[in-house]
C-alpha cells in the first residue's frame, strides 16, 4: 500500500502487509484503518514453512467449507507528480491460530461473512472493534502441502493448489 502522503511509490514495497496490532499507530496505515477499509477475496492463500536454513515447504491454506476467504484490507489512493492515480491496498495480519502456527507465526486477518458490514463501517467508530482483528478459528481452516512451483510468478495454474504427494524416497534414502 502506498500512503497518500508518500513522496515515492516505492514505499509500497515495505507495506504489503500491516500488523493488526500496530496499524492504528503506524503512519502508513493509521488513516486507512480509520477511513478506508476493504475486503480482499481469495479462494486460498499460500504460506511457506521454514524447514531448514535453505529449505521451505509451501502450503495452501483455505476454509474447510470451500467458501471464499475475505481478508481484512486497507486501501489508499496515491498521486504521482503528474497527478496519475495509483490505487493500492494492504492485508492486515495477526498472530497465527493453533493450526497454522506450525507453518508460520502470522496469518492474514480473515473477516467472517457475518462481520463484513462491521469491518467496512468506518462511520460509527474510527477504528475497528478488536474482535475483528483476531485469528480466524483454527477448526474452520485447513492447510496442505503444495508444489514449490508457486514460488515463481510465471506459474499461474489452478493445479498449483493440488495436494503435493509426500516424497516416498527410495529403498536407500
Amino acid at each position: 500500500m502506498v500512503p497518500s502522503w508518500a513522496k515515492d511509490e516505492r514505499i509500497g514495497l515495505g507495506t504489503i502487509n500491516a500488523r493488526a496490532e500496530e496499524a492504528a499507530e503506524k503512519p502508513a496505515f493509521r488513516e486507512a484503518l480509520k477511513r478506508r477499509r476493504c475486503l480482499i477475496p481469495a479462494d486460498a492463500y499460500y504460506e511457506w514453512a521454514q524447514l531448514g536454513a535453505k529449505i521451505k515447504q509451501p502450503y495452501a491454506i483455505a476454509l474447510i467449507s470451500g467458501k471464499p476467504i475475505a481478508f481484512a484490507g486497507l486501501w489508499e489512493s496515491w498521486h504521482d507528480t503528474s497527478n496519475n492515480t495509483l490505487e493500492t491496498f494492504t492485508i492486515l495480519t495477526t498472530t497465527a491460530n493453533e493450526r497454522l502456527a506450525t507453518i508460520h507465526d502470522r496469518m492474514p486477518v480473515i473477516v467472517a461473512p457475518k462481520n463484513y458490514e462491521r469491518w467496512l463501517d468506518t462511520g460509527s467508530k474510527s477504528t475497528p472493534a478488536p474482535d475483528l482483528l483476531q485469528p480466524y478459528p483454527a477448526e474452520e481452516m485447513e492447510a496442505w502441502k503444495v508444489s514449490d512451483q508457486i514460488g515463481n510468478v510465471r506459474n499461474n495454474d489452478p493445479e498449483l493448489l493440488a495436494l503435493q504427494e509426500p516424497d516416498q524416497g527410495t529403498l536407500f534414502s
